[in-house]
């Protein structure tokens, strides 16, 4: 189960920097705060061992 959530933040990650380098102003903002609330709904999922 490790290589799984560490393969999803890594992805979280990559497209939360990506919207860095490409969107501007409130879409950046957006994607940021999408990618942090998957983050920690990944992250309570895999703690609470569903």
């Amino acid at each position: 189960m490790k290589p799984r959530i560490w393969g999803a933040m890594t992805c979280y990650a990559v497209l939360a920097v990506s919207a860095a380098f490409t969107l501007d102003g409130v879409f950046r903002y957006g994607v940021w705060i999408l990618m942090a609330g998957l983050a920690a709904k990944t992250w309570i999922a895999h703690k609470a061992g569903w």
